[in-house]
C-alpha cells in the first residue's frame, strides 16, 4: 500500500522523508496552492461572502505534480502545519485533489522528529473545518478591508498606499507613540546620594544610599525640582550625624521565565540578539523544518514556532532533567517538573511552547552545522527551555535605612525642630545561582555590609545629580509585538508580517537605534482613518474581531454573520466618505510661496514619500521643490538634458521605491520610464563592450549585470571591486566580513581587506 504525504514546505518534506519507509511518498505544496485572486475582490458580498479561490499561476506545475502523484497511491495524508493556516492549506489541497474535505485524513505534529511523526501516523484525524472557517473568515475580512480601503487611499491621498485591518492599527500605535514623544515636556529633577562607612563594622566597607525622605515624608521622584533646593539640603547636612535606623535581611527565590511562545521569542530575540520579528521567524522556520547535521541528515531542531502555549512534553521534561544533572550537577535539578500557566487570552495555536526537539542536542553540538544567526537563535531557545527545569536562584536581599541629623548650627532658621534626612540602600547577593547559571538576567549583585540598628555612620561624600524626565521610547519590534499582544490584536502568526508590511509600505522607517518611526504619510493616513473610519483602527474593536475568530475556531459562531455585521456598515460609510471627501482638502495646504517658473501660488502636497511644495498651475506647470529647510522631506522630480525617446519631451529624474529613475515629463500622457544606470567601474568581462551596472531583480534583490542586456546576459550577485582575479582573470567581488573573493566558483582565490 502506497501513501502520499503532503506537507507545505520542501525542507520539511526532505526532513520527513528520512523517517518514513518506501511505502510513503512525501511531496510539498510549497505553501498555499489556492488563494483569492489579486486582480479583483474575489468575495461575493451579495451571497454570503462566498470566497472565489483560484490556483495561482506559479502553482499550476505543483498542482499537476500532486494530482499525478495522487492517482498512483492508495491513500493520501495531509501533514501541513498545526494551526489554522495549515488546516486551510490541507482543506484546499483536498479540494483540488477531489477529496471530500469531510473524508480527508490529516496528521499533525509540533516537532519534526521520528517519534512525533510515527505517533501522528498512528492517529490520523479528520480535517477540523471549524479551524478552516476561522482562517477563511480572517482572509475574507482582511480582503474586504484591504481591497476597499486601499483604493480609497489611492483616490484621496496617493497611489500605492495600502490599508489593512491589523496593519493600520499597528501604524496607529506607532503614530500615537511618536506624538506622545513630540508633546512630551521635559522636567528637571535632582537626586542626592551619599557614600557612607560604619567605623564599627568589621571590614569598614563603604556603601551608597539615596536620600528618600525629609522629616519623615517620602520623596517622590520629581520632588527635588532644582539646584536651589538641593543646595539648601546639602548646606543643612554639613556636619550632620548619621545613624543606622533599620536593617532588613531576607532570603528570596527567583524562578526562571516560562519557555518561549511566538511573542516572547520575538521579543527576546530582538532584545538579546537584535533580530527583527521577521528575521526571527525566518530563522525559526529553518530550525523547525530541518537543518543538515552531517551524517544524521536533515533534522528538525525546534518545535513549531507559531504558538501561544507554554506547555512542555513529558519526554522533554525527563530529558532536560538528565541534561541538567550531567551538565551542572544534581543540585541544579528539580525534584518534580516545573509547569507554567498560559497567560495568553484565547491561546489555541499549538500544544507546546517553542523548545528544542531534543534537550540532549546542546548548542555546542549543532554549532558546526548552523550559520551564525541560526546558532544564536537555537542557543537562545535551548537555554530558555532547559532553564525552565532548573532550580530557582536563591538571593539574599538587604535593606538599610539611616538618618542624617543636621547639627543645631545648620538647622534652618525659624524652625522649632531639627529636620531629619532619611537615606535608603538596597542590595542583593546570589547565594545559589540556580537557573541563572544557564540563563542569566540583567540583575547585578550589590553587596551591603553587615550592620546593626543604632550604629553610627560616617558620610564620606554627598553627591547631587541632575536628571531630566525622558519621553516614552519609540517602539522596537519587541515592544510593538508586546503592545499588539496586550491589546489582543492579531495572533502569533501575524506579528512579524504586520511589522514587515508597515515598513515595506513606507509608513514607518527604522532610525539608527532600529526603533520604528512614522513617516509623514503615516500621520496623514492614520488621521484620515481615525476620523472617518474609527472602527477599522479602534484597538478594542479590532481585538473583538480576533475574539470572534477564536469563537469561530471553537465552533461557537458561524463566520458569515460576523463578516456581515462588520462589512455592511463599513461599506456604507466608505461610499459616503468617498463622495464627501476631496483629495485637495486632505493632501494640500496653502502657503505664501510662489512658483519661480510661472508665478502661481504653491501649495504643500503630500505624496507617498512625504511633503513637498507643488505649483497650483499643474498640469500646465509641473514645478515642485522641497519644503524650506527640509530638502530631504520628499524626493523631487529633477530636470535632465535627456529627451524622451517616445514623445520627445524632457525626461525628469524621479525617486521610486527602488531608487532613482527617469520618467517622462509628459506623464500621464506619456508613461515612458528608464532606469538610471549606476556603473561599478568595470567593463563586462564576457562581451568586453558593455559596462557593469547595478540592477534590481523582480524580487527586489540587487545584482550587477551588463548594460547591453539582452544582447549580453553576464551578471553577478556580489558587487565587483573593479579588479580581476590574479589566478583566473575573472572579476573579484566583495564578500562577507571584509573578504574579497573571485566570482568564478571554480577558483578559490580570497583575500582580506583591512580598510
Amino acid at each position: 500500500m502506497k501513501t502520499l504525504v503532503i506537507v507545505e514546505s520542501p525542507t520539511k518534506a526532505k526532513t520527513i522523508t528520512k523517517f518514513l519507509g518506501k511505502e510513503y511518498k512525501i511531496l510539498s505544496s510549497f505553501g498555499h496552492v489556492r488563494d483569492l485572486p489579486k486582480s479583483k475582490l474575489g468575495v461575493d458580498v451579495e451571497h454570503g461572502f462566498e470566497p472565489h479561490y483560484i490556483i495561482s499561476k506559479d502553482k499550476t506545475k505543483t498542482v499537476k505534480e500532486l494530482k499525478d502523484a495522487a492517482k498512483k497511491v492508495d491513500a493520501i495524508l495531509f501533514a501541513t502545519d498545526e494551526d489554522r493556516e495549515g488546516e486551510a492549506i490541507s482543506y484546499h489541497l483536498a479540494t483540488i485533489l477531489d477529496i471530500d474535505p469531510g473524508d480527508a485524513k490529516r496528521i499533525t505534529f509540533h516537532e519534526i522528529t521520528k517519534s512525533a511523526l510515527l505517533e501522528a501516523l498512528e492517529h490520523p484525524r479528520a480535517l477540523d473545518l471549524k479551524l478552516v472557517d476561522a482562517q477563511q473568515a480572517r482572509r475574507v475580512l482582511d480582503r474586504l478591508v484591504g481591497y476597499n480601503l486601499s483604493p480609497f487611499l489611492w483616490r484621496k491621498v496617493a497611489r500605492g498606499l495600502s490599508a489593512g485591518r491589523v496593519q493600520s492599527v499597528a501604524v496607529r500605535l506607532v503614530v500615537e507613540r511618536e506624538r506622545e514623544i513630540q508633546a512630551f515636556k521635559t522636567e528637571e529633577y535632582w537626586s542626592i546620594s551619599g557614600k557612607f562607612q560604619v567605623p564599627s563594622s568589621k571590614f569598614q566597607e563603604t556603601f551608597e544610599a539615596k536620600l528618600n525622605a525629609i522629616a519623615g515624608n517620602k520623596l517622590d521622584k520629581l520632588d527635588l525640582k532644582n539646584k536651589e533646593q538641593v543646595d539648601e539640603i546639602l548646606k543643612n547636612l554639613e556636619g550632620a550625624t548619621y545613624a543606622i535606623t533599620n536593617v532588613e535581611e531576607k532570603q528570596t527565590k527567583r524562578t526562571p521565565p516560562p519557555p518561549f511562545t511566538t511573542s516572547s521569542l520575538q521579543q527576546e530575540a530582538n532584545h538579546q540578539l537584535g533580530f527583527s520579528a521577521k528575521q526571527t521567524m525566518r530563522l525559526a522556520q529553518q530550525l523547525y523544518e530541518g537543518v543538515e547535521l552531517g551524517s544524521e541528515g536533515s533534522v528538525g531542531l525546534i518545535t513549531y514556532m507559531r504558538t501561544d502555549a507554554v506547555n512542555l512534553s513529558q519526554k522533554f521534561l525527563d530529558d532536560a532533567k538528565q541534561v541538567i544533572g550531567s551538565e551542572f550537577g544534581n543540585t541544579y535539578q528539580l525534584n518534580a517538573p516545573r509547569f507554567y500557566k498560559n497567560k495568553s487570552k484565547g491561546a489555541q495555536e499549538a500544544h507546546e511552547a517553542v523548545r528544542p526537539t531534543e534537550a540532549v542536542r546542546t548548542p555546542g553540538a549543532v554549532q558546526p552545522f548552523l550559520d551564525r544567526n541560526q546558532f544564536r537563535l537555537y542557543d537562545l531557545i535551548w537555554r530558555r527551555a532547559v532553564a525552565t527545569q532548573m532550580a530557582a536562584a536563591e538571593l539574599n536581599s538587604v535593606v538599610i535605612d539611616l538618618n542624617g541629623t543636621p547639627s543645631p548650627l545648620q538647622s534652618p532658621a525659624g524652625r522649632g525642630t531639627q529636620l531629619v534626612y532619611g537615606f535608603h540602600a538596597t542590595g542583593q547577593t546570589i547565594t545559589f545561582d540556580g537557573f541563572l547559571k544557564l540563563y542569566p538576567d540583567k540583575a547585578k549583585e550589590n553587596a551591603l555590609p553587615k550592620l546593626t540598628v543604632g550604629e553610627a555612620a560616617d558620610c564620606q561624600e554627598l553627591k547631587p545629580e541632575q536628571h531630566f524626565t525622558e519621553p516614552p521610547a519609540r517602539y522596537s519590534d519587541a515592544t510593538l509585538v508586546k503592545a499588539l499582544e496586550e491589546y489582543g490584536i492579531g495572533r502569533p502568526s501575524t506579528y512579524a508580517p504586520t511589522i514587515a508590511t508597515i515598513e515595506d509600505r513606507g509608513y514607518v522607517e527604522r532610525n539608527e537605534q532600529k526603533k520604528l518611526q512614522p513617516k509623514d504619510i503615516a500621520y496623514l493616513v492614520n488621521d484620515l482613518l481615525v476620523e472617518h473610519f474609527p472602527q477599522v483602527v479602534d484597538y478594542q474593536f479590532t481585538a473583538q474581531l480576533e475574539e470572534n475568530l477564536d469563537e469561530i475556531a471553537r465552533g461557537e459562531k458561524d463566520w458569515q454573520p460576523i463578516i456581515a455585521t462588520f462589512y455592511h456598515p463599513f461599506k456604507e460609510n466608505l461610499d459616503k466618505k468617498d463622495a464627501e471627501l476631496n483629495k485637495k482638502d486632505i493632501t494640500e495646504e496653502k502657503t505664501d510661496a510662489v512658483c519661480d517658473k510661472c508665478g502661481k501660488p504653491m501649495v504643500i502636497k503630500m505624496g507617498r514619500f512625504g511633503k513637498f511644495l507643488a505649483c497650483t498651475g499643474y498640469p500646465d506647470c509641473k514645478s515642485t521643490r522641497p519644503l524650506p529647510g527640509d530638502e530631504k522631506a520628499a524626493p523631487m522630480a529633477e530636470p535632465t538634458d535627456e529627451k524622451c525617446e517616445k514623445c520627445g519631451e524632457p525626461m525628469l529624474k524621479r525617486m521610486g521605491r527602488y531608487g532613482p529613475f527617469l520618467g517622462c515629463s509628459a506623464y500621464p500622457k506619456c508613461k515612458n520610464i528608464k532606469n538610471i544606470e549606476i556603473k561599478v567601474n568595470l567593463k563586462c568581462p564576457k562581451c568586453t563592450e558593455g559596462d557593469m551596472v547595478q540592477k534590481r531583480s523582480k524580487r527586489g534583490r540587487t545584482f550587477f549585470g551588463c548594460n547591453r542586456y539582452p544582447d549580453c546576459d553576464f551578471a553577478l550577485w556580489d558587487k565587483p571591486t573593479g579588479e580581476m582575479c590574479p589566478n583566473c582573470s575573472q572579476p573579484l567581488t566583495f564578500g562577507a566580513k571584509g573578504v574579497v573573493k573571485c566570482s568564478n566558483k571554480d577558483c578559490d582565490f580570497k583575500k582580506e581587506v583591512t580598510s
